[in-house]
């Protein structure tokens, strides 16, 4: 439940507007409560003004999340992870049944960040091929005359215009 305050600091932690917590986790205002409206991220506390207060541990949830989506999670599969961690992490320790099983999500999403970043890398070695093949096309281009210029890897390049 969202608590009410006045003060600067609760139980020792220190508190952050939006605006501190946006800059900090390079996130818009509008992302964080869009995060807020789906459930993912709940600011701690209100201002007695009504403003969101945010924890240290608020911070973190939004930095699991800034680096889960550009791998491609869903809010669902964000929401799932940040309840696994946030069950092994709690006070009470899970029953060892319960323990394994959250081990056993949290393992899923280590393996499927892992795919996911191979698939990236994949991606990446492409474009740096493609910008590459541009720049080799531009070096030659600027030395050699226009009836030399064309070059069989950018001909698809090329070819995808339509003059007229």
């Amino acid at each position: 439940m969202i608590g009410y305050v006045d003060a600067e600091y609760v139980d020792s932690e220190h508190i952050m507007r939006i605006a501190e917590v946006a800059a900090r986790t390079e996130l818009s205002l509008r992302t964080i409560r869009h995060y807020e409206e789906t459930g993912l991220v709940t600011p701690s506390a209100r201002s007695q003004g009504g403003l969101r207060l945010y924890t240290e541990s608020d911070v973190a949830r939004l930095m699991v999340i800034r680096r889960m989506t550009p791998l491609g999670f869903t809010l669902d599969e964000m929401s799932a992870l940040l309840a696994a961690t946030g069950r092994l992490d709690a006070g009470e320790p899970p029953a060892p049944d319960e323990r394994d099983e959250l081990l056993g999500r949290v393992g899923a999403f280590e393996r499927a960040t892992a795919e996911r970043i191979a698939d990236l890398r994949t991606q990446l070695a492409r474009a740096e091929e493609f910008a590459a093949i541009l720049r080799a096309w531009m070096e030659r281009t600027e030395r050699t005359a226009p009836t030399e210029r064309t070059a069989p890897e950018v001909s698809a390049v090329s070819a995808g215009r339509r003059d007229g």
